[in-house]
């Protein structure tokens, strides 16, 4: 049985790091941090002060992983997805789909970062 969460980390494989840290840390108005990792380029949303039970995860550059769509789909947690939403093609990513409701759980919306992922944004309003 799991505890504490089910999803512990999460990484967004890219091939470009410089742009895909502009694009998460524009859209999100916060810095990643680096995060040593042997040869794999490593750049967190708040690793370090992670407490057990919350999830985080990187951006990450590696021999043979590929980014682009088809892999894990991650949501990001936001007050209103449409605020970063908003933010999305400013700093080199698009619209895939906009927020759109989804029952009792909030809304979401469905943005591409620069280097071809779909990724998620929630929110409770």
């Amino acid at each position: 049985m799991l505890s504490n969460g089910v999803v512990r980390w999460f990484e967004i494989y890219v091939q470009d790091v410089d742009r895909a840290r502009r694009f998460y840390e524009g859209v999100f108005g916060y810095s990643l941090s680096l995060l040593q990792a042997g040869d794999i380029e490593m750049w967190t949303f708040g690793h370090e002060s992670a407490a057990m039970g919350t999830t985080t995860g990187a951006i990450v550059r590696a021999k043979g992983c590929v980014s682009g769509i088809g892999g894990t789909l991650v949501y990001f947690g936001c007050n209103d997805c449409a605020i970063e939403e908003s933010r999305v093609p400013a700093f080199g990513g698009r619209v895939h789909r906009s927020k759109m409701a989804i029952g009792e759980y909030g809304f979401v919306s469905l943005v591409f970062d620069t280097e071809e992922n779909l990724i998620g944004l929630h929110s409770a309003r």
